[in-house]
């Protein structure tokens, strides 16, 4: 029998709009997990007009029925993650008895927020377009084995000598390398360990729950933060996150077995936007990419930072389907690109004066890339909240079908507006969804 499992991740460079497409789906699904990341991952859901911005805690928490797991892939910051639990309650939001965090999860402290800000800030170092948020530093300290962890801070006696030696080590190399004032080591033993223990109820031995619940025959839907393109180790390296966005990460990063993946949703802009540094070979640096900002409200959902907007790349979305082992492709924002006359799509590339579809791997090559494009016909009707694929102008169902001959996955959901039920669910992906979540 195939595994119950879906991931659903961020088929460019984040900022797609998984955080509705999860939420739309969650319903039918016993568990949500989240696999990576920090709280510098914004994820909005509109729900009846209701605006929901979650950060760390997994967009299944909104449906009443769905558990909700922080996997161990993610860095918590203990602060973020509470004051995001005390906002969803003041909305009416309870997730007493839904929430879990795992306890080999890593944690930021003030002293990863304090170096990432001082060397992303610093003289003469390449901005990489960090949200200064300690994310990076976290999962350095994890890679080099001196962080700590969610378990650990439940033991005071290791939670002071950890802070205590961690804080030394870091207010050197900060006065050091940036003149940083230090941080006070027994202030924030104090301050952690209160925070501990509110924390404490929330801390479950997550991979346990989750490989108990596919044995009991559950479904999970793993939720990406990012995107690909953002990938450690497959996207536009350095200007990338911290941590495995892809698929592969969902097993890392939760504790489920590789061959507990049953499929893989990309979700797509049905244009491309990346926020910070970086590469963007479709980059719009005229009035249209203005429009497509204001139309798009592309704004970060964490941050407020203006997003870059370009043209949908095919052969990006191509390598990303690849890594990903893609097979069902969500596109957003459909309606933003209501009303212009033409659309085009790049089809390829030309890199020193040769033509080439595939994806460099070097920044230099992608800073040189010449996108090589393809016109088609816009549409000049809205689409906005249109909830059947039948009435849909026939222009806009060109276009999907080719960025879905091209992209080599199929698309099972359109969405046209921000709202939960601003949705089109295709009838074959519908089936296969009813498969997944079906009682065993």
């Amino acid at each position: 029998m195939p595994a119950k499992t879906a991931v659903v991740l961020g088929a460019q460079w984040g900022d797609e709009g998984k955080g509705k497409i999860v939420d739309v789906l969650a319903d039918r699904f016993s568990i949500v997990a989240r696999y990576a990341g920090g709280h510098n991952a914004g994820h909005t859901v509109i729900i009846g007009g209701k605006k929901f911005v979650l950060q760390l805690v997994p967009c299944g928490v909104l449906r009443p029925d769905c558990r909700a797991v922080i996997g161990n892939g993610v860095v918590l910051d203990p602060m973020a993650f509470l004051q995001e639990v005390e906002r969803l309650r003041e909305v009416g939001v309870d997730v007493s008895g839904k929430l879990f965090v795992s306890n080999r999860a890593h944690v930021i402290l003030p002293y990863h927020r304090m170096i990432e800000l001082a060397a992303e800030n610093a003289p003469g170092r390449m901005k990489i377009g960090t949200t200064s948020r300690g994310i990076g530093p976290a999962y350095e300290d994890k890679m080099k084995r001196s962080g700590l962890r969610v378990v650990d801070m439940l033991n005071t006696a290791l939670l002071r000598t950890h802070i205590q030696n961690a804080c030394h080590e870091k207010n050197t190399i900060a006065r050091a390398l940036f003149g940083t004032d230090p941080l006070d080591a027994n202030k924030m033993y104090e301050e952690y360990a209160r925070v501990a223990e509110r924390l404490a109820p929330y801390i479950a031995d997550t991979a346990l729950l989750l490989n108990q619940a596919l044995r009991a025959g559950e479904s999970i839907m793993f939720e990406g933060a990012q995107g690909t393109l953002l990938d450690i180790d497959h996207g536009t390296y350095p200007y990338v996150t911290s941590s495995s966005a892809t698929a592969g990460g969902a097993t890392i990063g939760t504790g489920v077995g590789p061959t507990a993946i049953g499929t893989v949703i990309g979700v797509t802009k049905a244009y491309v936007t990346r926020v910070g540094e970086g590469p963007f070979p479709t980059e719009i640096h005229d009035t249209t990419g203005d429009l497509l900002r204001a139309r798009g409200q592309e704004y970060g959902a964490v941050t407020g930072r203006p997003r870059r907007c370009g043209w949908i790349d095919l052969p990006m979305l191509r390598y990303s389907n690849q890594i990903n082992g893609t097979k069902w492709l969500v596109v957003t924002k459909l309606d933003v690109l209501d009303g212009l006359d033409s659309i085009p799509v790049c089809t390829g590339y030309k890199v020193d004066g040769k033509l080439t579809d595939t994806v460099p791997a070097d920044v230099r090559g992608l800073e040189s890339i010449e996108p090589i494009y393809k016109n088609l016909q816009g549409w000049q009707q809205p689409t906005e909240g249109i909830t059947e694929y039948a009435k849909l102008p026939a222009a806009a169902k060109e276009y999907l079908k080719y960025l879905e001959s091209e992209s080599g996955a199929r698309i099972g959901m359109i969405s046209t507006g921000p709202d939960r039920d601003q949705t089109i669910l295709l009838p074959e992906f519908a089936t296969a969804l009813a498969a997944i979540s079906a009682t065993s």
